[in-house]
């Protein structure tokens, strides 16, 4: 069995953790930690100190009344994503042990598709003013 970070839990709730498919469990937010347990396999678990945390990029749609998952960004182990059963209890009980700046909200599609689109415009020029020099 695997011992938990936290002595005081905040939050509990069922999740998925993607990775290579998902895993269904337990999500705690903690003093201590952010921990997943999975139901059937308890070797899959992940332990994620507040301290390694880096971002918390989250999925916003509809003005955030849907938030579909997140994704937890550590400074050494790399990217996790989830999805909480209620994904915004879980946020605001992450919000309260990271700082403010550490929270942020994941592109819009339409940021995304502008912004290649403008990209493209500037690419397709630079193409021709370098046919026009040769």
């Amino acid at each position: 069995m695997v011992k938990s970070l936290n002595t005081k839990m905040d939050m509990s709730c069922k999740g998925t953790w993607y990775r290579n498919g998902p895993f269904y469990g337990n999500i705690m937010v903690g003093d201590n930690a952010f921990e997943f347990y999975n139901e059937t396999k308890l070797q899959d678990y992940i332990q994620i100190p507040w301290d390694e945390i880096t971002y918390v990029v989250a999925d916003v749609y509809f003005g955030g009344k849907y938030i579909p998952r997140f994704e937890i960004r550590t400074k050494s182990n790399g990217t996790f994503r989830f999805s909480a059963r209620n994904s915004r209890q879980t946020l605001r009980a992450i919000k309260a042990r990271i700082p403010r700046e550490s929270l942020r909200k994941a592109p819009s599609m339409g940021f995304i598709l502008k912004h290649r689109f403008k990209n493209l415009g500037k690419m397709i020029f630079e193409e021709e003013s370098l046919i026009n020099i040769k």
